[in-house]
């Protein structure tokens, strides 16, 4: 609990700029990670979507540009988060999408309400990962996909030590410089510590259920894409 509530107050603090300070940091490159995802998710035209952990809607409205007829559904237990993602909604006239308040371990859905689900940079800041992949199983049509997308521990260790220079380092710098938090920017690279690797994170997919579970290394394999089917 204590751990949830200091997510929630650090993601508040840093809902005005965050997905500019995000943008800042990655060089827009995480928009490709996030197009990448979306493909993955390969959900039916005009199905039903649940974005896990929407944030300010980001994979929400990528999947409304690849897709107009979807509807999708947005969750997320920071307000200040959902306030981000709505007006972007409203500024951009984005039909389709719908933003709910609720926590992902306990999501406020029927059972196979969605034909699909994804979760961007956020299973990090989950208290229980195994109760999350269970809880987006049980709200999926049998025979739908998971896709979550999030930074891993890149496997070339030459690669690991230059990424975790940049990420441990400049991030903290730069995310307190422009997205006002230093304390928000130290946290969100520490995640990654204790945070399953690649391998591990596809045991914990199959451990919830889910089958045909794979995953996908992006940036030199410092993120990745699982998928797992329903």
């Amino acid at each position: 609990m204590e751990k949830s509530v200091y997510v929630r107050e650090m993601f508040a603090s840093i809902a005005p700029r965050y997905d500019a300070t995000n943008r800042l940091l990655t060089g827009g490159v995480d928009e490709r990670w996030r197009r990448r995802a979306v493909r993955e998710l390969a959900v039916p035209a005009g199905g039903r979507i649940l974005d896990m952990c929407c944030g300010t809607g980001d994979l929400t409205f990528h999947l409304l540009r690849t897709d107009p007829a979807l509807k999708v559904t947005g969750v997320d237990f920071c307000d200040p988060m959902l306030d981000g993602a709505r007006r972007r909604a409203a500024q951009g006239n984005v039909a389709g999408a719908t933003f709910v308040q609720g926590d992902v371990l306990a999501l406020p859905f029927p059972d196979r309400s969605f034909d699909g689900a994804i979760m961007g940079f956020s299973m990090r800041n989950v208290v229980d990962i195994g109760a999350t992949l269970r809880e987006a199983r049980r709200v999926l049509v049998p025979g739908s996909r998971f896709v979550n997308l999030d930074v891993s521990k890149a496997p070339n260790p030459w690669f690991r030590r230059l990424f975790n220079l940049y990420f441990y380092k400049v991030v903290p710098l730069v995310g307190g410089l422009v997205g006002g938090s230093r304390s928000a920017y130290r946290y969100l690279p520490n995640s990654l510590t204790n945070f399953p690797g690649a391998d591990e994170l596809a045991a914990r997919f199959s451990e919830a259920g889910f089958r045909d579970v794979r995953y996908v290394r992006l940036g030199g394999g410092a993120i990745a894409v699982h998928v797992g089917t329903a």
